[in-house]
Parts: C-alpha cells; sequence; structure tokens
C-alpha cells in the first residue's frame, strides 16, 4: 500500500506512460503520510473499448484511483486527490477537436483484510 491504478483512453494520443507513473509516484511518495516509498505502487492500463455518455465521438478520460489504509483524515486524501490531479493536468497533453475528463478516486483500503508479504 499505497496501489494507484491509471487508466486512459486509447484515442489520448502521445501520452507518455512512463513520465505520467514517474510524477504520480513522486507525488505520492513525497507527501508526509506515506512513510516509505517502496510501498507505492502503480500500474497504468490503456482502455481500448469504452463508453462516455451516449456519444464517445472526440471524447477521452484519464482516471486515477489511489487506493490507501483506512485511517487518512478528509483532509489528507483532498490534498492527495488535488496533487494527483495536478499531475494529470501537467502530464496529459491538451487535443484540439477532444474533450478530455480528469477524475481521481481516494479509496480506503481494509486493514484487517489486507495482506502484504515479501518473498
Amino acid at each position: 500500500m499505497p496501489h494507484m491504478y491509471v487508466e486512459y483512453t486509447n484515442n489520448l494520443q502521445g501520452l507518455n506512460e512512463a513520465a505520467l507513473m514517474e510524477a504520480l509516484n513522486a507525488t505520492v511518495c513525497g507527501h508526509p503520510t506515506v512513510s516509505d516509498e517502496a510501498d507505492v505502487k502503480t500500474r497504468i492500463a490503456q482502455v481500448n473499448h469504452y463508453r462516455i455518455g451516449l456519444n464517445s465521438a472526440g471524447r477521452a478520460f484519464a482516471h486515477v484511483e489511489l487506493r490507501l489504509m483506512a485511517g487518512r483524515t478528509a483532509e489528507v486524501k483532498k490534498e492527495l486527490s488535488d496533487r494527483i490531479a495536478a499531475v494529470l493536468k501537467s502530464v496529459i497533453p491538451a487535443q484540439a477537436g477532444l474533450e478530455v475528463q480528469l477524475s481521481v478516486d481516494i479509496v480506503d483500503m481494509d486493514k484487517p483484510s489486507y495482506f502484504k508479504g515479501k518473498l
């Protein structure tokens, strides 16, 4: 923990996945509530099959879900969400004729049922 999941539509041309993940990890690892940078695990997936509203033409999205162990305050979660949104805005290129929706969701993980181990 934390786990970060990034999804984006395949019509976002020129998105540098490595740069996006690097920037996201830097902002989350740099937050004072994250004690060990090695705990932050990020993955990214391009979505090839999607619908946006009734007509997906000219529309795209990028969404980040950050899963954190439960217990952080609403203020901390809002701060992390704002930081992640700023990264999305700075890294995802604007494209003529394409409305890009950006979203961030912070999800609490249940501590009693979460397992983490190392080999």
